[in-house]
């Protein structure tokens, strides 16, 4: 049962500012704790705290430490949760750590934790799944049965049942070991990605029980769009090519670790061959969009939002063109980006959207942040994120993949932000999907977050509730803070807004426009 409660404590603190006077005793800001469904453990913690004399990691474990009852930690907190890094961000000067739960040592499997100091060094808020009781379950304690290898065969025997033969797989798949958690049991389990392009394109995450072997759960992670130079729709592009041995390639050197495009020559051979042209004027158009758009998604992140490439450190970008046959889709595998040439009456080649590019390359920036996990809840909040930036970027509509999808047909798209329902998709969280299909919904469901994203910017209506719009910019600075410092694998709607709410008030103050239209925005799509 999910519980919530306030409480209020008063604080005596004394803060000599630059003024040279003190300040007055005041109250703190009052404790709000949300409390997962599934195990009765702080989802959300959010309290003014401070850590009294305590500086760096120290802070952190102080602060889980004041908390360690109500996660039912028997023992040392550092026991039971790792630091995977922090991050300062310097506009805010605040200071975010991302932890992962472990047990005897094992990770949990996207059960990670965010907690967010302020520019006074003081706690903020938490966030996060922690699983409790786990000496009660007998079987995690035992050594696995089941060797890696022996569950790299496991997957890849069961891979062949479900795509019709081995596939031919681009990187050598490795098992790791994990606790997983799958349908409220927890497992002693290897997780392995198989990660292909024949017979048909896949990414697969497998887990397989370490002591039985058994399949535990399995998902295709690959996305599906299904939905100077002339690019496919005419028009004329400028972008930074190599000269290279006496002819240009389509390698851009100024961007990072560079970004270059290939062609598939209709094959499905990654990455392909480098483009290259004897004047430096391109006229194949799925490649110069393919270039040029990556270039534009590339600098949107840096000069926006100061990220470096989708990993933030600069990763090289690589895109192949001509994919397949007739082929209509793009997608992300992980390690590059892939696009179809479309049927022609489906779609067009797939590079040809500024916003298919933008909404694939962002799946990598939140594979590299908050690895949202591409089922249910977290799954949707995974394409809903891909959409906004998808639509932040191209920034002349709220559709998405208009440009490339049936050229026959004006005025349509694959989903609308401003009315999800205009394309099947729910706008308001007791509308949802709840069955398998979809990985569970990803897609469907997207279009909950979507309009609650769209309300934010543009504002209006819904469901009777009023909110007012704050603008793109302001829209897209909150979703980028909340999807880098605060959301977590298993993030589920709730834990959006929650992101979505502290974010704001980083960025804008608690008292802020920003932060009331936020709460605004996600009352109208009924999530609390």
């Amino acid at each position: 049962m999910k519980k919530s409660y306030i409480a209020t404590s008063l604080t005596l603190s004394i803060a000599v500012g630059v003024s040279g006077f003190a300040s007055v005793p005041a109250l703190a800001k009052p404790k709000q704790i949300d409390y997962s469904k599934q195990w009765d453990t702080p989802q959300y913690i959010g309290e003014a705290w401070e850590p009294e004399g305590a500086k760096g990691d120290d802070v952190v474990w102080s602060y889980l430490e004041k908390y360690k009852d109500e996660f039912r930690i028997q023992g040392d907190v550092e026991d039971h949760f790792q630091i995977v890094n922090q991050v300062r961000n310097k506009e805010t000067d605040t200071k975010h750590y991302r932890l992962q739960e472990v047990y005897n040592g094992i990770p949990i499997y996207g059960f990670q934790q965010t907690v967010h100091i302020d520019a006074d060094g003081n706690v903020t808020s938490y966030l996060g799944q922690f699983i409790p009781d786990l000496d009660d379950n007998k079987q995690l304690k035992k050594k696995p049965k089941l060797s890696e290898q022996k569950a790299l065969k496991q997957a890849i025997k069961d891979i062949e049942d479900e795509v019709g033969e081995e596939p031919d797989f681009i990187r050598d798949p490795e098992a790791k070991l994990y606790i997983y958690v799958h349908e409220d049991e927890a497992y002693l389990a290897y997780a392995v990605e198989l990660n292909f392009l024949d017979p048909q394109p896949g990414r697969w995450m497998y887990f397989i029980d370490a002591h039985s072997g058994d399949v535990i759960n399995k998902y295709n992670m690959l996305d599906h769009v299904t939905g100077s130079g002339t690019g496919v729709l005419g028009d004329t592009k400028q972008f930074e090519t190599t000269l290279q041995s006496g002819k240009y390639v389509l390698s851009d050197k100024t961007r990072g670790k560079g970004i270059e495009t290939y062609s598939a020559n209709n094959r499905t051979t990654l990455p392909g061959t480098l483009l290259s042209d004897s004047d430096n004027y391109w006229t194949d158009g799925a490649a110069v969009d393919a270039h040029a758009y990556a270039q534009r998604t590339y600098d949107y992140y840096r000069d926006v939002h100061n990220r470096n490439s989708y990993d933030g450190n600069g990763a090289l970008i690589r895109s192949t063109v001509h994919y397949s046959t007739r082929y209509n889709n793009a997608f992300w595998n992980g390690y590059q980006m892939v696009y179809g040439d479309g049927d022609g009456s489906t779609f067009l080649p797939l590079s040809g959207g500024l916003d298919v590019v933008a909404h694939e390359l962002t799946h990598a920036v939140t594979e590299k942040t908050a690895g949202l996990i591409y089922q249910n809840e977290s799954g949707a909040l995974n394409e809903s994120i891909s959409d906004i930036f998808g639509a932040m970027i191209d920034d002349d509509d709220w559709l998405m993949g208009e440009d490339i999808y049936t050229p026959g047909t004006n005025g349509d798209g694959l989903r609308s932000l401003e009315d999800p329902s205009e394309y099947g998709d729910p706008d308001h969280y007791s509308k949802r999907y709840t069955g398998s299909q979809d990985n569970g919904g990803v897609h469907i469901n997207s279009g909950i977050n979507n309009k609650a994203a769209y309300l934010l910017a543009e504002g209006g209506t819904h469901y009777g509730v009023n909110v007012n719009g704050i603008g793109r910019e302001d829209t897209a600075k909150i979703y980028y803070h909340a999807l880098t410092h605060y959301l977590t694998p298993y993030s589920n709607f709730s834990a959006m807004r929650r992101a979505a709410i502290q974010s704001a008030t980083d960025l804008f103050g608690a008292s802020s426009k920003q932060v009331k239209s936020v709460q605004a925005a996600y009352d109208a799509v009924g999530v609390k």
